[in-house]
C-alpha cells in the first residue's frame, strides 16, 4: 500500500487506536493531519507524545460538534482519507451519560458527513465502527432460553443458532448506549453513500488492545492490577464478569486493516475487523499472571469449591464450527459444564510461586451485557488482512507496559468490567 505524500485526517488523532495509526502512516510517508480539540494548556496528548510523533502530525483544531470548525480542517489538511475514530469509546460511561455518547458519536458522525458533503471534497473515509454493535449473540439454544427469561423478548429473533462466529450479517442488538450510538454511524455512512456518493466504508472493528491501552478498558484494568500484584504493591485482583468472552486484536493489526480498507475496501461496504477467536476475561487475567512468569497451576473458587487444574491448557477441538485458538476453561464455560458468578464470591489461583485471589465486584458488573464477540474475518482477508498476533503476544505487550512503575502510578480508575 502507497501512503508517501497522501494527505490523511483522523478524527480522534489522540486516542489510542488514532495514535498508532498515525505513527504507522507517518512512517509509511503519509502527511497525517490530527484533529483535536484546543487544550488551553497547550499540553500534547499523552498517546502522541509516547510515540515521539508529536512534531510530525500537523493539529487542526475542532470538536465533532463543531461543524465550522471540521469545514476548515477539511480545507487545512485537503485529505485523500479520512479516517473518523474519534468517539466516547467508554461503555460503562454510555450508561451514565447517554446523552453525551450520542451527541458525540451520533451527530458528531453527521457534521462530518455533513462538512464533507458541502465542501465538496472527495476523500474515502472509513469509520471505526464497533463489534458492539452487534450486541446480544446467540451461542446456544440453552443460553437463548435464558436470555428470553431475562428480557422476554430478543428482537430480531436468531434465525440459527448458534450465531457464530459473527458475520457482517449477523442481527444487531445494540446492548449499550455507546453500541447504539456506533449502529447510528455506520448507518449514516452508508447513507451518505447512497445518497451523496460519498466514499463511506464501515469498519466493525472487535475489541483491540496493546501499550498504552486506557485505563478505564477491562485489559488494561487486569494487566495493571497484575503488575501491581506481582510487584507487591496489592494483594488481590478485583474484577466483575469473567465469564464475558471477548474477541481481542493487537492494535497494529486493527491499524493494518484500517489502512487496507481505506485502500481496498469497497465504498458503501462494511467488514468485520477481529482475531477470528474468542477469549475470555478469566483466561485474559490467567495469561496476564503467566506473562509475570508464574505459570497457573489450578484455579478454585473460594466459596463453592469448584476447581479446574491447568486451565490454560490449550484445546484445539472445534467450537461453533471453527478451530480457533482458546484454553481448556473457555471451551468448558462455553460447552456450559463451568461457570463462575457472585455466589462462587472469587477464585484463587494457584501458581508454584504463591496463590493470589480474583475477587468478584457486583458493581462492575454492567447493567445490560454482550456475553460473546468471535468474528468472522473471511471477507477482509479477501482483501489481504492477516492475524500477526496471538492472545499471548497482546498480554505480554500490555504487562511491560505497566511493569514500567511510572505506567503503573498513573492508575486513578477501574472499568466495570
Amino acid at each position: 500500500m502507497n501512503w508517501n505524500d497522501k494527505n490523511v485526517l483522523i478524527t480522534g488523532v489522540s486516542g489510542f487506536a488514532g495514535s498508532y495509526l498515525a505513527r504507522d502512516l507517518l512512517d509509511k510517508g503519509a502527511r497525517v493531519y490530527g484533529m483535536v480539540r484546543r487544550r488551553s494548556d497547550g499540553t500534547i496528548p499523552k498517546n502522541v507524545s509516547q510515540k515521539k510523533i508529536e512534531r510530525a502530525i500537523t493539529y487542526v483544531e475542532a470538536g465533532l460538534e463543531d461543524l465550522t470548525g471540521i469545514a476548515n480542517a477539511i480545507d487545512s489538511a485537503e485529505p485523500d482519507y479520512i479516517f473518523h475514530l474519534a468517539a466516547q469509546s467508554f461503555v460503562p460511561r454510555s450508561f451514565s451519560h447517554p446523552l453525551e455518547t450520542a451527541q458525540i458519536n451520533g451527530l458528531g458522525t453527521n457534521n462530518l458527513l455533513e462538512a464533507v458533503r458541502m465542501k465538496g471534497a472527495d476523500p474515502v473515509l472509513v469509520f471505526a465502527g464497533t463489534s458492539e454493535e452487534y450486541g446480544l449473540v446467540i451461542s446456544s439454544d440453552e443460553q437463548y432460553t435464558r436470555l428470553k427469561e431475562k428480557y422476554g423478548n430478543i428482537f430480531p429473533e436468531p434465525d440459527t443458532i448458534p450465531e457464530l462466529p459473527i458475520h457482517e450479517n449477523n442481527p444487531l442488538r445494540p446492548m449499550s448506549p455507546y453500541a447504539v450510538s456506533k449502529v447510528y454511524g455506520d448507518y449514516l455512512f452508508r447513507n451518505y453513500f447512497y445518497t451523496y456518493g460519498l466514499k463511506g466504508i464501515v469498519s466493525r472493528a472487535f475489541n483491540h488492545e496493546g501499550a498504552g491501552r486506557g485505563i478505564q478498558f477491562v485489559t488494561s484494568v487486569i494487566t495493571s492490577q497484575v503488575s501491581h500484584f506481582r510487584c507487591n504493591e496489592a494483594d488481590k485482583i478485583t474484577i466483575g464478569n469473567v465469564n464475558a468472552f471477548r474477541d481481542w486484536s493487537h492494535i497494529d493489526d486493527i491499524v493494518h486493516g484500517y489502512e487496507l480498507l481505506a485502500m481496498k475496501g469497497k465504498p458503501g461496504d462494511v467488514y468485520n475487523q477481529g482475531s477470528n477467536r474468542t477469549t475470555s476475561v478469566l483466561s485474559y487475567i490467567l495469561h496476564s499472571i503467566e506473562a509475570c512468569g508464574m505459570p497457573v497451576k489450578e484455579i478454585c473458587t473460594t466459596r463453592t469449591g469448584k476447581c479446574l487444574k491447568d486451565p490454560l491448557e490449550p484445546d484445539n477441538e472445534a467450537l461453533f464450527g471453527a478451530y480457533f485458538e482458546k484454553s481448556k476453561v473457555d471451551r468448558m464455560i462455553l460447552d456450559g459444564t463451568l461457570d463462575f458468578g457472585p455466589q462462587d464470591g472469587g477464585i484463587l489461583v494457584r501458581t508454584a510461586e504463591k496463590t493470589i485471589p480474583i475477587e468478584f465486584d457486583l458493581e462492575r458488573f454492567r447493567p445490560s451485557d454482550v456475553p460473546i464477540l468471535f468474528a468472522d474475518i473471511r471477507k477482509i482477508k479477501q482483501l489481504g488482512y492477516e492475524v500477526r498476533y496471538q492472545i499471548r503476544d497482546i498480554v505480554q505487550d500490555q504487562m511491560n507496559f505497566y511493569m514500567d512503575p511510572e505506567n503503573r502510578c498513573s492508575i486513578h480508575t477501574i472499568e466495570r468490567a
